[in-house]
């Protein structure tokens, strides 16, 4: 049986603040993160592997940080947030960390940033691209979406839950280029990542 991969972001542990900010229904930041924890564990079991897409706590407890951190399940890889500090990016023990990621799970090829992406290698293939950030604020399309806790209750998701989400979404259209609505050729499963190159064989060398 294969790893299961799940994505998250933005789950700022330790800031008081972001209840306020995002009007995440809780009391205090000692709920809110026990809260997130518990719909974490529920979500991942310990040998899922989850990505991070940056903001995982906010500056102050690095002690609270550490503990929440070792509290979670899965093997967890950090994309790095704006509000991603040193203690974080080098002191967790994280599986690995990248300001961006270009993976392939079930056969299908994934960007992965904090930051949206208005385009990115290889869309008109297909290419999904997943981010945080915008805490909802920002319209995905049927290729890219927040993946962060405030658009999918305040936990983990797979990749399935993001394509049932994406096929909610509008499709995405070139009106700079052609006005063309496409639909992307899907890569077919299994793939090897060691096939990718440069070009992605689209005409976007991006």
């Amino acid at each position: 049986m294969s790893q299961r991969v799940l994505f998250t972001a933005d789950t700022h542990f330790g800031h008081q603040n972001i209840i306020r900010f995002c009007n995440r229904p809780f009391r205090d930041i000692d709920e809110h993160d026990e809260v997130l924890i518990a719909n974490w564990n529920a979500a991942v079991q310990p040998g899922d592997v989850v990505w991070h897409l940056g903001d995982f706590g906010y500056r102050g407890d690095n002690a609270r940080l550490a503990k929440n951190f070792d509290r979670l399940n899965g093997v967890k890889n950090l994309i790095i947030g704006n509000h991603d500090r040193p203690f974080v990016r080098e002191k967790l023990p994280w599986n690995s960390v990248e300001h961006m990621a270009d993976i392939v799970v079930d056969g299908r090829r994934l960007i992965l940033s904090h930051y949206a992406m208005r385009v990115w290698p290889a869309m008109r293939r297909g290419v999904y691209m997943l981010f945080g950030h915008s805490h909802t604020n920002l319209a995905g399309n049927a290729q890219s979406c927040d993946v962060g806790v405030d658009a999918f209750q305040y936990r983990p998701v797979t990749l399935d839950e993001i394509r049932a989400h994406l096929d909610t979404l509008p499709p995405i259209t070139f009106s700079d280029r052609d006005d063309e609505v496409f639909e992307p050729e899907v890569i077919p499963a299994p793939i090897d990542p060691n096939e990718l190159d440069s070009d992605h064989g689209d005409g976007w060398k991006l």
